[in-house]
Order: structure tokens, then C-alpha cells, then sequence
């Protein structure tokens, strides 16, 4: 395929996929139970935290941390007890415990109390066409307060040559407008032009076999490299084609 023909090819495929029957097998499923845009954005960094893995397995256990929760998470992340953090400790998803979970909750009211909420950190050091520096700063401040050394693995560093699959994903759903009702668009201080792709498997393996990506590794490397052939795609909004690329990988072993 040549440029033309492919960008042609993708952006069928965004189509295909970019719809609300994309919701009800994909974790952004959760975000969307909410309404209050604090409830939407710390279940979506939550939901996006543990997604790897199963896909049923990540959205039966997102399910259950807004459960215990109850289903009110910014009021439980603003006005917790230790009480209500030991009720945490028996959840699990794959290495993501109960104690990191409470560490994340602590990061969050530290974030919302001290920083302004999620949208403020992340607005704070974007880049002109990156948001990695500013994932960076959200990472240093999220860990800030006390904390188990073991639980800062689960947010990746860009800045480490890290491709952030989970927390590029995430936002994802919180700056892309879609208008199709997958992504939910509520931060409006970002461009959706500066959005990285979610680099997994799936969407590196098919981005090689269309000659999107050369760099064998799915790391911050590829990522860039990834970023700059979709931005000459579609520069305002290049992560639709994640929609494209994962649908290809995950639903038609592409």
C-alpha cells in the first residue's frame, strides 16, 4: 500500500471500531459509568491502571475497586478512613494489590487536595507536540507522599524510555473527542493533536506489518517513532487511528 492507500485502509478502520460497540469490551467502559467529571477521571485512571492482561478480567476487577468504592470515587478518594483503605487489601489484579491500590487512593486526594485534580497536573507540562514530560511530572508528584517503593512501578516514565501504554490510554479517553461516544473528552486544557498512541502488542505488531514502525522493541523509541506517522496522518487528532490499529491486532489477528 502506498500512503494515500493506506491512511484510506486505517480510517476505515476507525470507523469500524471507533463506536459504541467498542464499550462494552474495553475497559473505558468504566469511566463511562459516571457522570461528575471527578468520579470519571479517577475511575478511568484506576480502570487504566490495570489494564493488562485478560480484558474480561480487567474490567470484572475495575468493576470491583469502584465496588468497594462505593461506586462514589472521588467522595471515598476526598474523605477516606484507614478503616475504609483496609477494606482494600484483599483486592488483587495480577501484581496490583490491595496496599498498592491504598497507596493509589493516598496519591489521588493528594493530587486532587494539593495540585488542583488530574487535568491540572497534566495540562501543567505539556509539551508542544508531547505529553511525556508531562506524565513525567505527574509521576513525581503522585509519589510524593509516603508510599510503598513497590507500588511505583505500576505508573510508568516516559522519560525512562517507557512507551506508558496504560496512562497514554488513558489520556486517551480523557482529552480525545470523539463525538462517537467511546472516548469521553472532558479535558478541554488539552489538544488532542499532542495525544500519544497506547503502544501494546496488539497495535505494535500490526503497526510494524503496515511499515508504521521499524523499532523492534514497544518502547519510548517506537512510541515516538509511531507518533510521528500517525500525526502525518491526521495531525489533530493522530490517536484515533489506536482504534484502527488495535481492532486490526486484537479483534482480526491481523
Amino acid at each position: 500500500m502506498n500512503k494515500t492507500e493506506l491512511k484510506d485502509f486505517l480510517d476505515e478502520k476507525v470507523i469500524q471500531y471507533n463506536n459504541q460497540d467498542f464499550i462494552e469490551s474495553d475497559p473505558v467502559q468504566i469511566p463511562h459509568l459516571f457522570s461528575q467529571k471527578e468520579d470519571i477521571e479517577i475511575a478511568g485512571f484506576l480502570s487504566a491502571t490495570i489494564a493488562w492482561g485478560n480484558r474480561k478480567m480487567i474490567i470484572k476487577n475495575s468493576h470491583q475497586m469502584m465496588e468497594l468504592m462505593g461506586n462514589t470515587p472521588y467522595d471515598f478518594v476526598m474523605s477516606h478512613s484507614e478503616e475504609d483503605l483496609a477494606r482494600l487489601e484483599n483486592f488483587v489484579h495480577r501484581t496490583f494489590n490491595g496496599k498498592d491500590l491504598g497507596g493509589f487512593i493516598k496519591g489521588l486526594q493528594h493530587i486532587y487536595k494539593n495540585h488542583n485534580g488530574l487535568e491540572a497536573v497534566f495540562a501543567k507540562n505539556q509539551e508542544e507536540n508531547s505529553l511525556q514530560k508531562s506524565i513525567h511530572e505527574f509521576k513525581k508528584l503522585f509519589f510524593q507522599i509516603d508510599h510503598l517503593p513497590r507500588t511505583q512501578k505500576h505508573i510508568s516514565d516516559p522519560l525512562n524510555n517507557s512507551a506508558a501504554k496504560r496512562i497514554n490510554m488513558y489520556l486517551r479517553w480523557m482529552v480525545r473527542q470523539d463525538a462517537k461516544g467511546v472516548d469521553l473528552g472532558i479535558w478541554k486544557t488539552i489538544s488532542p493533536s499532542i495525544l500519544s498512541c497506547p503502544l501494546d502488542v496488539h497495535s505494535g505488531n500490526v503497526a510494524r506489518k503496515l511499515g508504521l514502525l521499524s523499532r523492534k522493541q514497544n518502547d519510548g523509541k517506537a512510541l515516538a517513532e509511531l507518533d510521528s506517522k500517525l500525526r502525518e496522518m491526521d495531525k489533530h487528532d493522530p490517536v484515533k487511528y489506536d482504534f484502527a490499529l488495535f481492532g486490526l491486532g486484537v479483534f482480526e489477528g491481523f
